[in-house]
């Protein structure tokens, strides 16, 4: 197929007519035109012989390099891609140099003298030769005999000198793949030497070192990218939607929040939320502090702990949430928007992290999850004692006088509108009126002035 404004094309008809109209079209005829037959005719392979009549078929090399553009931009291991490509551009560097060898063993003689290839009789013999020759030539080992003629002299040379570009060559994309594996890792793992050369200029312990290295290799095995949003910040929002929802959203329907949300929902969702991971023993949240996000377990599990820090009161799992008591406004929470348990993770915890403004958003959206969440805090404010009943009532009496305070304004600001609209109407009544009458005197004017005219001219 071919690209048509971004939009892959895969009609035989259209795909056969574009090639047959292309540069490429002409150049694979002339490659693949049995040029070899000409050594038929009598006196042409003195001349030519098979491979130099078969030279067409480098016509073709064009193609391959695409070939390899495409297969490389396509494949998900592009960097052992380009060391495969390496290694056969080098087994055929050495093929094509040990055939050249061996046609000029052939001019000089077969085992005329120890540096040209012997006369074995078997045809593989001789191939093993030539392109074991080649080999310590093109790497430069040194261990072939010395030349004898000229011809021999210019080849080792020719050979010895191929072999300092081409190392130099291999050493450069070698160079060049472990740069990008390097360049790879750090664009999808954070680098651990500044955080560890900061802790050791800061006198910081070794256990903590050992905390912070733990976690970054934990990232690494299990291929966790705390990155995200940084990776896919190029992408269109359409695309990032889909390529987010893909990795995310089979966790994300585990979540039982969210069960009979739409797919196109949840699409949305997924954007909003970042992945955050938590090594053993850290607190993800304090009682007391400010909350600012809310949680939702991926993997791993979580202990409500005591105020001593060790005691379990509960252990939550993967599909469970936390922290919305302190984003949402529950009626009669003593505690506002702290936090109201102390959260630790067990493991290592992956959760989805949703802030407070995403989280109104959403539930300014779907009023349906707002009520959930209020129903499950309410039930937890009550179980911890938190919830002054109250003050419950007091805040709802005061939202539904508020609301038909609320109403009344609303009215009255109808009726002032109403008002408004008929004194312009008045106004532009009155406005119309006045600019006839002024109209009006002015054609009486023109007739008073026109009629003393008259009267002047008569008296005259």
């Amino acid at each position: 197929g071919f690209l048509e404004d971004g939009i892959l094309v895969q009609d035989t008809s259209r795909i056969r007519r574009r090639y047959l109209c292309s540069w490429a079209f002409p150049w694979d005829v002339a490659a693949v035109l049995p040029t070899e037959l000409l050594c038929l005719l009598p006196g042409v392979p003195g001349v030519l012989g098979v491979p130099a009549a078969r030279a067409n078929r480098c016509l073709r090399a064009p193609r391959l390099f695409e070939a390899f553009d495409r297969c490389e931009t396509h494949t998900g291991w592009p960097n052992a891609f380009r060391v495969a490509k390496l290694m056969m551009y080098l087994v055929l560097g050495i093929h094509w140099h040990g055939c050249l060898y061996f046609a000029l063993s052939v001019r000089l003689g077969l085992g005329t003298d120890p540096w040209v290839c012997p006369a074995f009789a078997h045809p593989l013999r001789r191939y093993l030769h030539s392109f074991y020759f080649s080999t310590l030539v093109l790497a430069m080992v040194g261990d072939t005999p010395a030349p004898q003629r000229e011809e021999e002299f210019l080849f080792t040379i020719t050979g010895f000198l191929l072999a300092v570009l081409g190392f130099a060559t291999i050493t450069g994309s070698i160079s060049a793949v472990i740069s990008n594996l390097s360049t790879a890792d750090a664009a999808f793992y954070p680098d651990t030497g500044p955080v560890r050369r900061y802790l050791r200029a800061q006198g910081a312990g070794r256990q903590l070192v050992g905390r912070v290295a733990r976690w970054h290799q934990h990232l690494r095995m299990q291929r966790k990218l705390p990155a995200e949003r940084a990776v896919l910040q190029h992408l269109p929002r359409g695309l990032r939607a889909e390529v987010a929802a893909s990795v995310h959203l089979p966790a994300l329907r585990r979540v039982g929040l969210f069960h009979g949300w739409g797919h196109e929902v949840l699409r949305q969702l997924v954007l909003r939320l970042r992945p955050q991971v938590f090594s053993p023993g850290e607190f993800v949240c304090q009682r007391g502090d400010v909350g600012r996000e809310m949680y939702f377990i991926r993997k791993g599990r979580l202990a409500v702990v005591a105020e001593d820090g060790i005691t379990q009161l509960a252990v939550l799992g993967e599909g469970l949430y936390f922290g919305e008591i302190s984003l949402i406004n529950i009626k009669g929470n003593t505690a506002g928007n702290r936090r109201t348990a102390n959260i630790l993770s067990i493991g290592y915890s992956d959760l989805f992290c949703l802030s407070k403004e995403d989280l109104a958003e959403v539930l300014a959206e779907f009023p349906h999850a707002r009520a959930t969440m209020e129903a499950k805090g309410r039930e937890l404010l009550l179980g911890m004692g938190r919830l002054d009943k109250g003050a419950e009532a007091a805040a709802v009496a005061a939202e539904a006088e508020a609301e038909e305070r609320l109403q009344g304004l609303e009215v009255a600001l109808e009726g002032l509108q109403t008002r408004v609209a008929r004194l312009l109407a008045q106004l532009e009544a009155s406005a119309l009126h006045m600019a006839l009458r002024i109209q009006r005197l002015q054609g009486r004017l023109h007739l008073r002035q026109q009629w003393d005219e008259a009267v002047g001219t008569a008296g005259a």
